[in-house]
Order: structure tokens, then C-alpha cells, then sequence
């Protein structure tokens, strides 16, 4: 199989396996936000937000440096696949025993605290996993982590409609205390462990081993990605953690959905880019020029045929979308999905060109792009968020992906030698535009004829601009 066809191979297999587990994981996040209730939900925004905060520190890079590691032929791979994942395990399990520690001092209600303590397992067990996942990435062999994706997905989908039969009354009234509350969180921990146990279970050869060499190179190479991934904590997930100081878990919770769902949806970002940075590292490490470039346009044209088409639609459809998934209860978080669509521009370069950045062992540079933004965009939240409250974290918010994908780009271009052509982002730009003309047009429409309608209109306008060129496709298919 040609390196085109397994590239294409893997890519829909993903795809297919994303779509799966997007649509589950918007189910999960429905189930709780209609079950729970805003305030309860703004607990486990809370809660999910300081742990992702703390995973961030306790990833220390190893997610990103292990892909481009592995598709580098300086170490045998087994070897370095176990010290990744011994060093991986011993950061992760330090972060996360000290993370139900540290948040006895935050001023969170006692229900957050708790819920910390159970899921620091669930964010051990991602990280765990993330190796696994680079292991993947650099072999191709993506239909492993897709599957463990999906079955760890269906696990908290059965699971949370368990806990909701188990704990509320046959009205769907949510009771009263923090009942129902902390049952979830345990479901939510059990399927990130079972989704962690099966990628384990797939990887044979996988065990603890540190060799001295190797070890010093691993940290040689990741304290760049290492320092640019703490800072990139702050402007990150600094909003899920100064916002509950200043506002209502009330608030927390329609911000929390909002961003809930934002997450899930841009998610597709990151998993091109995780195909694709094996391909274009290793074109780099070896000087072919022009595989390079193809990588890189590839890359971009992928990411943004994607990600432009959801931004038009979160645009025109986020009342509704909030709506079907938390209920009228939620309808807020339709208004703040709809300013923080703003943002998937600023994800989709940051992505692209991060990747790129690290591709080409710019990391030392891009340290610096990290830094200045995690100053900003912290002193942004400390000053609107007092003022403006929800409204205030997600200007900062936008502000922060936008300033990073643009100095990101910049970057990437300038030491890469090569800038991408733009030629097919303007395509994908008008036949967004167009489908959320189509739709915005139709509505009030029933929310699911309206994204089917939205994506055929998407599809039409793809293939008569001829976005994808006949060359490309004659290799994928």
C-alpha cells in the first residue's frame, strides 16, 4: 500500500470513528446538562477545568514529542516507546495525586472538591493514554485508537443513563444535595480507564523501562514542548479556573457547556494534524524538500475543509444546537457558543502551525509565542472577567487562540522557507459562507434536517469549486 492510500486509509478510518464518538460525546454532555442542571454542571466544569489544567503541567510534552520521536530513526522504537511511557506514567501520577491536594485551597463548593478526588484517575488514565495514541500515530495504525475512543465513549453513555435511572425521579427532576452528581463523575472515570486498558492491551511490547541514553535525549529534545505546554495551561484552561472565583456555578455551567461542546466539535483539528505530523517530520528530518511542502499544503487544506464549514454552522445554529443538547435551561449557552465560534479559526492555525513549528524543531521559538500569550491572555481574564463575567472569558479566550495562530503561522513560515498556498482555503471560505447563507435562510428548521441540509450543501459546493484536486484523488482512491 502506497504511503498515500495508508495516510487515506487511516484519515477515514478516523473520520469515521470521530464522527462516531463526536455524536456520543455530544449524547454524554446532553444527558448531564438535562439531568444535572446548570448549577451541577457548573460543578463539573469546575471540577474538569482544574484537572485539565493540572494535566496540562503533568503532560510536561510528552503527547506531541512522542509522534515526532518515534518517527525519527536515531532510537529503536521499542525502547523509546517505553521510556516515553515510564517517564509519561511518573509525571502523570505525580500531578494527579497532588491535584485533590491542591484544591483543598481553592474556594470551591465541597461537591467540586470531591469530584477532583474521583476523577484524578480519569485524567491519569488520559494521560497514560496519550502515549499510546503518539505510538499510533507514528505506525498509522489509527483504527486502534479510534476503537478504544469509541468503546470508552459508549462505556459513559450507558453508564451516565444508568446513574440517571438509578438516581432521578420518573418526572426528570434533578434531586436535590448532590445526588446523581458524584455517581457520574465515577462513570466518567471508569470509561476513560477502560478506554486507557484497551490501547494498554493493544500495544504489546509496552512495559517500564528507563535506559540512561535514551532518557537523555527524550529530555533533551521535550523541555521546549515541555515549558510551552505549561504555559500554554494559562491561556488554555485559565478560564475554567478564575471563572469560578468571580461568577455563579450557575454561570460556569453555561459558559462550561458552551465550551463543552466547542471542544468536541474542533477536535477533528487535532487528529489530522496527529496523522499528519509523522508525515511531515519525517520529510523535514530528511530534506526532501518537496514532500515537505505537499505535507504542510496537505495539512492545512485538511484542517481548514473541515473546520471553516462547522465555524458557519455553530454561527447559525448554536441556540439550537445548545438547546437540543442541555434544554431550554441552557438556552444561554447558545449565545456564548455562537461568540466562541470566533475562536475555531484561531484552533485550526494554532493546530497546523504548531505542529509545523514542532515539526521542524522550532520549538525554542515558538516558547516565546506561548509565553507572551499566557501573559496576555491571564492579565485579560483577571481584568474582564470581574467585569463582564462569562462574556469576558470568551473574549480572552478568542483573543488567545487568534493571537497564537497567527504568530504561530508566521513562524512556521518563516523557518519552514515555504509559505502554503491559500488558494483552496478561499474555496473552502465561499462554500462555508454559503451553507450558512442556506441555512440561516431556512430557519426556524428542525436542528437535524437543518446540519444534513447544511452538510449537502457543504459537499455540492466542495466539488463544483473542485477544492480537492483529480490528482489527489486518483491516489486516495
Amino acid at each position: 500500500m502506497s504511503l498515500t492510500r495508508s495516510i487515506a486509509k487511516n484519515t477515514t478510518i478516523q473520520i469515521i470513528g470521530k464522527v462516531i464518538s463526536t455524536m456520543l460525546g455530544l449524547v454524554a454532555v446532553g444527558i448531564m446538562t438535562r439531568t444535572l442542571g446548570v448549577e451541577k454542571f457548573g460543578w463539573y466544569v469546575t471540577a474538569t477545568g482544574f484537572l485539565q489544567f493540572v494535566g496540562i503541567f503533568s503532560d510536561f510534552g510528552f503527547t506531541i514529542i512522542t509522534a515526532k520521536m518515534l518517527s525519527e530513526p536515531e532510537f529503536d522504537k521499542t525502547k523509546l516507546l517505553n521510556n516515553l511511557f515510564t517517564w509519561r506514567f511518573i509525571t502523570a501520577l505525580f500531578f494527579q495525586l497532588l491535584a485533590p491536594l491542591v484544591i483543598l485551597f481553592f474556594p470551591y463548593p465541597p461537591e467540586v472538591k470531591m469530584a477532583v478526588a474521583i476523577m484524578s484517575l480519569s485524567f491519569f488514565a488520559v494521560s497514560i493514554n496519550n502515549i499510546f495514541i503518539g505510538y499510533c500515530q507514528s505506525q498509522l495504525k489509527m483504527i486502534i485508537q479510534t476503537t478504544g475512543e469509541v468503546l470508552g465513549r459508549i462505556v459513559l453513555v450507558l453508564g451516565l443513563i444508568l446513574v440517571v435511572a438509578k438516581n432521578y425521579p420518573a418526572n426528570g427532576t434533578p434531586p436535590h444535595g448532590g445526588g446523581g452528581f458524584l455517581p457520574a463523575m465515577g462513570i466518567i472515570t471508569l470509561a476513560s480507564v477502560v478506554y486507557t486498558f484497551y490501547l494498554w492491551l493493544k500495544s504489546p511490547g509496552v512495559r517500564f523501562a528507563i535506559d540512561r541514553a535514551i532518557s537523555k535525549a527524550i529530555f533533551y529534545k521535550i523541555w521546549p514542548t515541555a515549558a510551552t505546554v505549561i504555559f500554554n495551561a494559562f491561556y488554555l484552561q485559565g478560564d475554567r479556573v478564575i471563572l469560578p472565583l468571580y461568577v455563579s456555578q450557575t454561570d460556569v455551567g453555561l459558559y462550561g457547556a458552551a465550551y463543552r461542546v466547542l471542544d468536541i466539535i474542533t477536535q477533528s483539528a487535532g487528529m489530522i494534524m496527529g496523522i499528519m505530523m509523522p508525515l511531515v517530520a519525517f520529510a523535514w528530518s530528511r530534506n526532501l524538500t518537496e514532500e515537505f511542502k505537499k505535507r504542510y499544503q496537505t495539512s492545512l487544506d485538511l484542517v481548514a475543509l473541515f473546520l471553516m464549514p462547522m465555524m458557519a454552522g455553530i454561527m447559525v445554529l448554536a441556540n439550537p444546537i445548545m438547546i437540543l443538547i442541555g434544554g431550554q435551561e441552557f438556552i444561554g449557552s447558545g449565545r456564548i457558543l455562537q461568540f466562541l465560534s470566533l475562536a475555531i479559526l484561531g484552533i485550526a492555525f494554532g493546530n497546523i502551525f504548531g505542529y509545523i513549528a514542532l515539526a521542524i524543531d522550532r520549538q525554542k521559538q515558538a516558547l516565546w509565542i506561548y509565553i507572551s500569550d499566557a501573559v496576555l491572555t491571564t492579565i485579560a481574564y483577571f481584568i474582564f472577567i470581574p467585569k463582564y463575567g462569562i462574556y469576558g472569558a470568551a473574549g480572552a479566550a478568542i483573543f488567545s487562540e487568534l493571537y497564537a495562530g497567527l504568530m504561530l503561522m508566521l513562524l512556521a513560515n518563516h523557518y519552514a522557507g515555504f509559505t502554503p498556498r491559500f488558494k483552496s482555503l478561499g474555496k473552502i471560505f465561499l462554500a462555508s459562507a454559503i451553507m450558512g447563507a442556506a441555512v440561516y435562510k431556512l430557519q426556524p428548521m428542525n436542528i437535524i434536517i437543518s446540519i444534513i441540509l447544511g452538510i449537502a450543501v457543504y459537499t455540492v459546493c466542495i466539488l463544483l469549486f473542485k477544492t480537492i484536486s483529480r490528482q489527489t484523488l486518483n491516489e486516495i482512491v
